[in-house]
């Protein structure tokens, strides 16, 4: 995970996040959270980039809509980056 980028690992989260997604689905998100629109052409090559990582595999919902999914191993790198967080600012929000 140490390798993506800031947009990269939001995107890695929003997939994770919801059940089999498709693009649009997931700029929405990214739009709302970032507050700003999201291009076409920054979105489809950073999960391109999350695929061939092996971090989230692309599937087909139809000839025109494709799904993404979060691969084991990205769950793992999510896991292992909460883990690194929680070391740093864990306590920090502990009341």
């Amino acid at each position: 995970m140490y390798d993506l980028t800031g947009f990269q690992r939001d995107l890695l989260y929003v997939v994770a996040g919801l059940d089999e997604p498709h693009g649009l689905a997931i700029k929405d998100d990214l739009e709302n959270y970032y507050e700003k629109e999201i291009h076409h052409g920054r979105l489809y090559p950073n999960l391109d980039t999350l695929v061939e990582k092996g971090l989230i595999e692309k599937g087909e919902a139809d000839r025109r809509t494709n799904v993404y999914s979060t691969t084991r191993r990205g769950i793992r790198e999510i896991e292992a980056r909460r883990d690194w967080e929680q070391e740093f600012v864990g306590d920090f929000f502990a009341e």
